[in-house]
């Protein structure tokens, strides 16, 4: 059976979480959540398994989902690990997405703020579905975006 479970947040840790809220903030319109967070203690470091770890950062309200939806959490450690490159078939989460009118004016904007392109704009027509065209960028610090829109 399951749990009665509701989505709340994904988190991204970043190496600038001020700069980062901000590329969100710009491109997708995202909506910060007060207050900002800086947190630290023994319940931090018992609930992630770092000693010593402490964390600033902030909730950003993701777009079309009205004032109680989920969030984008953009945390950054006081110490950080290496960051692996950048691929969007390494196993675990690999992107967010973002419905977005235009995706090639999107990948542009994406762009403009300081992200990336991974690949090239693609169409795919799924039956009774309609035609969804993509395409993969990163933000400012590698992390995976797909932009995608639907038409009939």
């Amino acid at each position: 059976m399951p749990l009665n479970a509701r989505f709340t947040h994904t988190n991204i840790v970043a190496g600038s979480w001020k700069k980062l809220a901000r590329f969100y903030q710009e491109v997708f319109g995202c909506i910060p959540v007060p207050p900002e967070r800086d947190l630290s203690g023994k319940w931090l470091e018992k609930a992630t398994g770092i000693s010593t770890a402490h964390i600033r950062g902030m909730h950003l309200r993701l777009p079309g989902h009205g004032p109680e939806g989920p969030t984008l959490e953009i945390f950054q450690y006081n110490e950080e690990e290496e960051r692996p490159a950048t691929a969007v078939n390494r196993p675990g989460f690999a992107h967010i997405a973002f419905a977005v009118e235009d995706v090639a004016a999107a990948l542009d904007a994406v762009k403009a703020a300081g992200g990336g392109a991974i690949g090239e704009i693609a169409s795919l027509e799924i039956p009774s579905a309609g035609i969804v065209t993509i395409v993969y960028a990163t933000d400012p610090e590698g992390n995976i975006i797909e932009l995608q829109t639907w038409s009939k």
